[in-house]
């Protein structure tokens, strides 16, 4: 699904009406519509509601839901903010409309009328927010910042038209007062106020709703940078890979997996496990021979090698690696100069499909550039220190601008990265984001980004493309969390629990169940 930014929502509606000839009264009806829908289905005890209507178009989906809600039984209260004052076009109309109708429309033009307006709309069953839409530049103040303050101290139910007033539609961060909502219905396409942190976060629950637009001119919409999506189960189960009958174990790829120290032998054993987890057909770790017994002791469906604790461990590494599907390297490896340097020459020398992870990562520390040009395709699986590391610059500057730092990454190392976190993003060499909505903080805990090496590595080893490997991995890996704490809550959640969870998960997105 992509993601659009409120400029790019404007050209969309201008094409769809100007060029395909859709009145701009249609797509307001058809926005109605879909709040009023989103309503009944969500709040189907509700019986009565406010709705706060600023002076522009948001105001007019608000005016235009005031009488779809009424005709649907209702009782309706209009609040029309600042009176008349700017209502135009098409949200004049509506307002028209709404007083032959006979509505209760009561106009809020100073701070006694914001008083009374709360005080009245704390009898309804919901606030319906139709003050302003998506392209706010400037916060609100006075009596507007009051209003709104007012409506998130109200003990009902908040519902956002397109999203929640105060905010801006192509903006991440908040810059003022602005409703903290329950629910918010958009249209067409999300937003990125409704996707990225921490502006999403006062979103509540996010519905989608048409508008009646051929989806082309959505999916065609040009962004500044490249294009940005939503992972959505259902278009992400089509990638699943497929079991046909009369197979075998050498028809699902070979993982070699290189991991693991002394002391960090978990990391080679949850990646090892987790590759077995995704449906690679074997799966060999290449670990420290001191280590050796714990990981055949702790990951018995996998094989192991053993590495020298010496320069030979590249030649070891590479030799093993011939008649291999896929390559992953860096849980557990440690930082010291040997190792590092035997990692980089790995990554130059084989033709493998290849995942870097942590120390994998941190071996090529101010070196990016290093890992372009391979033959064969690449996954970063940074977490922001990683990532700033690769980079040469702070953490704090990665997660100042995530979007801006994973794109300079792909660019610089011609790989696919999947920048870990809240919202992980997963992003090509061209700019293409994809952000992952699963997951929970539950998951903030040691082992579990050595799950998710081991999960993409498996399904690239199962004849995924790097893209599609790691957007159907983040998205499984946070599924697998979001079923564990559903389990276990989120504060015991450990990265054993994920592994437990993936087969679930992977049933989940299979058989269509809600996100």
């Amino acid at each position: 699904m992509r993601i659009l930014s409120a400029e790019a929502m404007r050209e969309v509606d201008r094409i769809a009406i100007e060029e395909l000839g859709i009145p701009s009264l249609v797509l307001m009806e058809n926005a109605a519509i879909g709040v009023v829908d989103a309503i009944g289905e969500i709040y189907e005890e509700a019986e009565s509601a406010a709705i706060f209507c600023g002076p522009g178009n948001n105001g007019g989906d608000g005016l235009a839901i005031a009488r779809h809600l009424a005709v649907r039984g209702y009782e309706v209260q209009v609040f029309l903010v600042a009176g008349r004052r700017g209502m135009r076009g098409d949200a004049e109309v509506q307002l028209g409309i709404c007083r032959r109708q006979g509505l209760a429309i009561q106009e809020v033009a100073d701070e006694d009328g914001v008083v009374e307006a709360l005080e009245e709309a704390r009898e309804a069953d919901l606030i319906v927010d139709a003050l302003f839409g998506t392209g706010l530049s400037k916060p609100l103040e006075g009596m507007l910042a009051d209003l709104v303050d007012g409506l998130n101290d109200l003990p009902v139910p908040r519902v956002s038209v397109d999203l929640p007033s105060g905010l801006n539609g192509s903006r991440s961060e908040p810059f003022g007062p602005h409703v903290q909502a329950d629910l918010t219905v958009t249209f067409a396409a999300p937003k990125i106020v409704h996707v990225f942190p921490p502006a999403s976060e006062s979103v509540g629950e996010l519905v989608v709703t048409d508008l009646g637009i051929p989806p082309e001119l959505v999916e065609e919409a040009e962004e500044e940078g490249g294009p940005l999506h939503l992972l959505i189960g259902e278009e992400l189960a089509g990638l699943l890979p497929e079991r046909e009958p009369g197979t075998h174990k050498g028809d699902y790829g070979h993982v070699l997996l290189v991991a693991g120290s002394a002391g960090k032998a978990g990391a080679a054993i949850l990646a090892a496990r987790a590759a077995v987890r995704s449906g690679a057909g074997l799966v060999t770790a290449a670990v420290p021979e001191p280590i050796l017994n714990v990981v055949d002791l702790g990951s018995i469906e996998s094989m192991t090698i053993p590495l020298p604790a010496d320069a030979s461990a590249a030649d070891r590494v590479l030799a093993a690696a011939e008649g291999k599907s896929v390559l992953a390297m860096g849980p557990g490896l440690g930082q010291e100069d040997t190792i590092a340097e035997a990692i980089r020459r790995i990554a130059r020398e084989t033709a493998l499909p290849l995942v870097l992870d942590a120390d994998g990562i941190n071996a090529f520390a101010g070196r990016a550039a290093e890992i372009a040009g391979r033959s064969a395709e690449t996954v970063l699986t940074p977490h922001p220190g990683e990532l700033g590391r690769l980079l040469g610059i702070p953490t704090a500057e990665v997660q100042d601008d995530r979007l801006a730092a994973v794109r300079r990454a792909a660019v610089e190392t011609e790989a696919v990265v999947v920048l870990k976190g809240h919202r992980t993003l997963v992003v090509t060499p061209g700019g293409e984001v994809h952000v992952n909505p699963t997951g929970n903080p539950g998951m903030a805990t040691g082992g579990t980004g050595d799950v998710l090496t081991g999960l993409i590595a498996g399904l690239l080893a199962q004849g995924l493309g790097a893209l599609d490997a790691a957007r159907l991995g983040v998205y499984l890996h946070g599924l697998a969390g979001d079923l564990a704490a559903a389990r276990t809550g989120e504060v015991g959640l450990t990265a054993g629990d994920l592994l437990d969870s993936l087969p679930a998960a992977f049933l989940e997105l299979k058989e269509g169940e809600p996100d």
